[in-house]
């Protein structure tokens, strides 16, 4: 028998998706403090929801989730980067992870985040960069105990302090990337990290946080995780989200350093029509069998109508604080350093891009905006948009 707070987030999350009731509910139940702070998220998430409502009501289009990639600083120099594409990870950051690059400080995210609560955005993806070489960020989630914070990371920057608070924290969950097996995530991230990413899913799981990874999924290991045993055994390890995420080809240097984000480049990688469509039956078929939750993008935007960027489900906001369409586009209108949030969430780039439906589909790209680059990149220049690599109008 459940008890009464059990049956209630049940009730929430079969409300949500039935689903998600099988993966979540066993693992919060058997983890208290997450148990306890489940109901008052729930709160907070349907007063979030009436708040974008209200908004929509008012012609603003108020995004439930947005992406703050808070740091341009990373340890690692993975091929095929896109943050590194885009100027998110800069060339100067790779050479000194530590270095802040006019990226906004803790008191401006702190304002972001209130001004996001007033608005109605109930989740959070914070990113980078490696968002652990932040000072403060975990500090930052534990402030805004009513919205949910999903922290993605290479997994080898975190330290004794990082898993100290964690030990603590019931509105955070973790997202570790990886690539595959050993050799797989080697080859690309670098010698040994393979490694320091099991240390760091066996002690999350050893102080009970919500854990999960992203793959970045290319021609060279879709097989490896439409193998149902590959996530069979990160569940044994006490994972319990798979992010799978299609390779979008990028103009990088083996040292990842940035050079273009383009569909004409390095398309060696990226999964042809018959390999997406076989994954994606995968996918499916994992789903229907095992209690994981495994997403999917682009295939699963697609019950939406499409990509759901450009304020439709999310947003992004860079180091510097430039709000873009998502993380892999570095077209904005407006700045956090000058606008408000309400400001930039009303972008005329945003309101575009929506109102030309199309441009969120994707054909035979895995990103819907770079399957109509030249149709985007007319769109920004008519609305003076600028890039938020150079600085420089498009």
């Amino acid at each position: 028998m459940f008890s009464a707070p059990a049956r209630m987030l049940k009730a929430f999350l079969d409300g949500l998706h039935p689903d998600l009731s099988r993966t979540f509910l066993p693992w919060i139940i058997k983890h208290p403090r997450y148990l306890k702070a489940a109901i008052p998220l729930a709160h907070s998430f349907r007063e979030a929801t009436k708040r974008r409502d209200q908004l929509r009501s008012e012609k603003l289009r108020i995004p439930p989730v947005l992406i703050l990639s808070v740091t341009s600083s990373c340890n690692l120099r993975c091929v095929g980067c896109y943050a590194a594409a885009t100027g998110t990870v800069s060339q100067e950051s790779q050479r000194e992870p530590h270095k802040e690059n006019h990226q906004l400080d803790l008191d401006k995210w702190r304002s972001v985040l209130n001004e996001a609560r007033q608005l109605g955005v109930f989740g959070f993806i914070i990113a980078g960069g490696e968002p652990f070489l932040y000072q403060g960020i975990l500090e930052l989630c534990m402030e805004f105990k009513d919205r949910f914070f999903l922290i993605v990371t290479n997994g080898t920057t975190m330290n004794e302090s990082h898993f100290k608070l964690l030990r603590r924290v019931s509105n955070v969950a973790m997202i570790i990337s990886l690539e595959g097996d050993a050799s797989a995530t080697d080859s690309r991230r670098g010698p040994g990290v393979y490694k320091r990413i099991m240390s760091s899913f066996k002690r999350l799981w050893a102080i009970g946080v919500l854990t999960g990874f992203s793959a970045t999924v290319t021609r060279e290991n879709f097989e490896y995780w439409a193998d149902t045993e590959s996530l069979h055994r990160l569940w044994k390890k006490g994972l319990r989200i798979g992010v799978f995420i299609e390779y979008i080809p990028s103009n990088n240097g083996n040292d990842g350093t940035r050079q273009s984000l383009s569909p004409c480049s390095d398309e060696g990688l990226m999964l042809n029509q018959e390999e997406r469509a076989r994954f994606r039956y995968h996918v499916i078929q994992y789903r229907e069998n095992n209690p994981m939750v495994v997403i999917h993008s682009p295939n699963d935007e697609k019950y939406y109508g499409g990509c759901v960027s450009a304020g439709q489900g999310f947003a992004h906001v860079t180091p510097s604080g430039d709000v873009t369409a998502c993380p892999v586009s570095n077209l904005a209108t407006h700045s956090l350093r000058n606008s408000s949030l309400r400001e930039a969430l009303a972008s005329p780039l945003f309101i575009e891009i929506r109102k030309n439906g199309h441009l969120l589909e994707d054909h035979d790209l895995p990103c819907a905006l770079l399957s109509h680059e030249d149709e985007v990149m007319a769109l920004a220049r008519s609305v003076g948009a600028y890039r938020t690599d150079t600085r420089e109008p498009v």
